[in-house]
Parts: C-alpha cells; structure tokens; sequence
C-alpha cells in the first residue's frame, strides 16, 4: 500500500475589513470519479478538458476516485508524464495526498484528495475483499483556518452488495477510531450505493447525515453521466451546516466522465 504527498502553503483565509462583522466559513466540496481520464465509453481521452472543469468550480476540496497514480499507456493517457491527480491539482489545489488502491500492468489507480489547505496528516485503509477489485478509504486531516481540523475521507466502495456492507462496516470504524467525537468530517466518493442503504447505517452508525438530504434534497443521480438513473456518488457531513447541494449535470460534465459529480458548500 502506497500513497502520495506534496506540500506548499496554503491559501490564506479572507480577511475581513476592520470593524465589520467576520464572515461565516463556508466550503465548497466537489466529488467525482474521473474514470481514469476517460470519457463515457473510453472513446476520448478528456483529462485536460476535466481539469477545466473542475477549476471552474472554484472548489476547495476536490475528491477524486478511479484516478491514476501511474498510467503507462500512452494512447490512454495522451503521454501524460505526470499523475492525474498532480496534473488536476495543478496550481489551485497546493496540497494533495493519493492513496494506491488497485496495481495492474501499466500502472496503478486509487482515491485523492486536492485541497486549498494544510493536509496535516493522511492514512490510506485498505479496505479490500478477496476476489474483488481492490479498495481503499483515504483519510486527511486537514487545518483549515477558522474552523480547525477538519476530517476528509474520499470513498470509493464495492459492487457487490455483501462487499459494501462490509466496507462500510470499515469506514464507520475507522471515525469511531480516528476522528475525534465532535470534529468536523466530509466523507465523500463513489460508494456504488444504487440500492440506497448508506444513508441509515452512517447516520447510525456514526452520525453521518447526507449533504443533499441536508438541503431538503433527494439523492442525486450520477450514473451514467449521460442518461443518470442511478444515486452512485454521495457526500456526507457531521458536525457541519450544509448550505446547498447539486449535481453539475450541464455540459460539459456528462462528457468529462461516466459519472457526474456532486458540489456542495457547507461550513462550520
């Protein structure tokens, strides 16, 4: 198991003029699986298209499944000499952390988080079940001015429904271990819950309350990217208001990917 790491400062937090009252801490929070690049059906590799996408966004943490870490073949990857995750973060996101779920021949794949602030710390679980594509839930600890540590997990679960039990069986006790009663956490990613059972064993399980449901919202379907039937991707909060929730469905999202993202904005 490996992951990724760089640093650099972190954006500073607005300032607020002398006198006025300080402004609420607010969050932008985008969710997607990028498909390793690729659009719906393979037929184009669109990573630099998607990187113009996300920046529009004006997100402040990015969570990425199905990303490669390393992709050794060129007419996928259009020879791009970098990670994906790096080549996304680009300028924007200063700090960025990786963790390698699945290694195959030409190269390897896995969550990421970007994110404008400090990661202090990150651990990549793995998760995995014997006989099925390997799986990872990575955990950042994040300082972000004006609200603390923040805790970010990027989830990307099972097919099977057995398998997601039990993985987020896995994910609850790793808040229950790592994340401090009363911290603020944002656990988000592609959780392929199509028959919609997280909702009640997060809540649960670790007072997790879903972001959409939080902004008087159904659950917002994601996949496939195109014609979206299924609710596939979530993002999750405790102990953070949400102030809105969406799915970016216009173009040229259901062109960059299979899956649609989410965006949220949430804050303290």
């Amino acid at each position: 198991m490996s992951a990724g790491f760089a640093s650099a400062a972190a954006s500073p937090a607005p300032r607020s003029e002398a006198g006025a009252e300080p402004q609420p801490l607010l969050l932008r929070v985008l969710t997607i699986n990028t498909h390793k690049g690729l659009a719906p059906w393979n037929r184009r590799f669109m990573l630099g298209e998607l990187r113009d996408a996300v920046r529009t966004t004006g997100a402040d943490l990015v969570f990425l499944q199905e990303v490669p870490g390393e992709e050794r073949r060129a007419a996928r990857s259009g020879r791009l000499a970098t990670p994906h995750y790096e080549f996304l973060a680009d300028q924007l996101w200063p700090q960025y952390a990786y963790g390698r779920n699945a290694v195959h021949a030409h190269g390897h794949h896995g969550n990421a988080l970007l994110s404008r602030f400090t990661i202090a710390d990150w651990r990549n679980h793995d998760i995995s079940t014997a006989g099925a594509e390997p799986r990872g839930l990575l955990h950042c600890e994040l300082d972000v001015p004006g609200l603390g540590a923040l805790h970010a997990v990027c989830v990307h679960l099972g097919l099977r429904e057995a398998q997601r039990q039990r993985e987020l069986g896995l994910l609850r006790t790793l808040i229950r271990d790592e994340v401090t009663a009363g911290a603020a956490l944002v656990v988000a990613g592609d959780f392929n819950d199509w028959r919609g059972r997280a909702d009640a064993l997060l809540q649960d399980g670790c007072g997790l309350h879903s972001a959409f449901a939080r902004a008087g919202g159904s659950r917002p379907r994601t996949f496939p990217a195109r014609w979206p039937l299924l609710a596939l991707d979530r993002i999750y909060v405790a102990n953070l208001r949400v102030h809105s929730a969406c799915v970016l469905s216009a173009r040229p999202w259901p062109h960059l990917s299979d899956h649609l993202p989410l965006l949220a904005e949430v804050g303290a």
